[in-house]
């Protein structure tokens, strides 16, 4: 297991991140990326791409969106204050995490939407996580086969959502060790689907069931229907659900997704999975300390702290209000935080209230629908200018730095660790 704050290896000095990537001309990017400056700037984009159900499934939450809303706006509750006079030419974001160097301190989120908004969209994560040396998680609920994912991008995991059942579990585990994956990440938060009107409104549904409705969606966004759904169908094929339960296509009136019974999973199934999965084992959706605490006795070996992109229970907390009570459980098991975040300086601050790693999901899914892998490496490349700039501004030179003494509440932020301020 990791342990504590970010272990510092190969630094990469600042001057690398601007001789990379981010020197090439506007005239060598898709012109489309020339108008990304942050992360938030793809969704716009991506709206006008994808058609109407996708892009409301992905982007939507559950009920009123209130945990969607939270995610975000709980930022703005935390300020900085940064040291000055500090020599910062030597910074470095190298996060090492399960034992491996990472070249930044995030990664990307599992997302099921993907291949449905991106041609071959899976593939595309993963593959621009393992050139720029970060994670991607892949999604139970891909279209892609996990095999090819893992095939594609070294650094790929996999997420599933099980039923508590001991034979889909076992199954599963076993599909996953032949193809050679070293992390596992079981979702806790889907004991009941969701209430997700706004898929009822954007007329989604999974499978896609098809209607007049559906195709005119699919008609005026002519780009996707061309680019995406087209060439997917010549050149592979239906797709299909392929990592839960039965292979369902992805366009049905009658196929049914197997989802098992959920709501009986228990920790039980937790040891059940330490017992056979050999390599690292992490639960996503934590947010409960005690849960937290629950997990390491139980051999975990790190929790990601989610309330899943606001997307199952409307109104559970924002994952970065109870972090710094989680990171004081987990007394050695990483701690990892999604949901909500989109600028370097989010990534800082969660680092300094005691994760030790982030990821981030849709603005990579609409990067890669919008410019497939050029524009994933664009919008990776974003982010690490800016957590690499905010380290200057913040007069830190590694990761492990950012500790919550430089943190203060902006506005009634009461869940910041009580610190006496110089």
């Amino acid at each position: 297991m990791t342990t504590g704050k970010q272990e510092m290896t190969n630094p990469l000095p600042s001057a690398q991140i601007v001789s990379g990537p981010s020197t090439r001309s506007d005239a060598k990017r898709p012109r489309v990326l020339r108008r990304m400056l942050a992360l938030d700037d793809f969704e716009g984009a991506a709206r006008r791409y994808i058609p109407r159900p996708i892009f409301g499934y992905v982007t939507g939450g559950a009920e009123t969106n209130a945990s969607l809303r939270a995610n975000r706006a709980v930022w703005d509750e935390i300020a900085f204050v940064p040291k000055s006079l500090v020599d910062t030419s030597g910074r470095a974001m190298t996060t090492t995490l399960f034992g491996r160097a990472y070249d930044a301190p995030f990664g990307i989120a599992p997302m099921g939407g993907t291949a449905m908004a991106a041609y071959q969209g899976d593939l595309v994560l993963a593959r621009a996580a393992a050139a720029a040396n970060i994670p991607m998680i892949l999604s139970g609920a891909s279209l892609t086969p996990l095999e090819r994912v893992r095939e594609a991008g070294a650094t790929a995991w996999f997420q599933a959502y099980l039923p508590g059942e001991t034979g889909p579990i076992t199954q599963l585990v076993e599909r996953v060790a032949r193809a050679d994956y070293d992390t596992l990440v079981l979702t806790v938060d889907v004991q009941m689907a969701a209430n997700r009107e706004n898929n009822v409104r954007s007329g989604f549904d999974t499978p896609l069931r098809p209607s007049l409705r559906l195709a005119w969606d699919g008609l005026i966004r002519p780009r996707w229907l061309v680019g995406m759904f087209f060439r997917t169908l010549l050149l592979h094929g239906m797709p299909h659900f392929e990592n839960m339960g039965a292979r369902v296509p992805l366009l049905s009136r009658t196929g049914e997704r197997q989802r098992g019974r959920r709501d009986r999973l228990s920790w039980r199934h937790v040891e059940l999975m330490r017992r056979l999965w050999k390599g690292r084992l992490v639960l996503k959706g934590i947010l409960d300390k005690d849960d937290a605490r629950i997990a390491r006795e139980s051999g975990v070996d790190g929790i990601m702290v989610s309330n899943h992109g606001g997307r199952q229970l409307d109104g559970a907390v924002a994952p970065l209000r109870v972090l710094p009570g989680i990171a004081e459980q987990a007394r050695g098991m990483t701690v990892i935080l999604d949901s909500g975040i989109r600028r370097g300086t989010d990534v800082l601050k969660a680092l300094a209230l005691g994760a030790n790693f982030v990821f981030i999901g849709r603005p990579f899914l609409y990067a890669a629908a919008i410019a497939g892998g050029a524009g994933v490496h664009h919008a990776i490349r974003l982010l690490r200018e800016e957590i690499d700039r905010d380290m200057a501004l913040l007069g830190i030179t590694t990761l492990a730095e950012m500790r919550p003494e430089l943190l203060v509440p902006a506005r009634g932020a009461d869940f910041l660790p009580k610190i006496e301020l110089r």
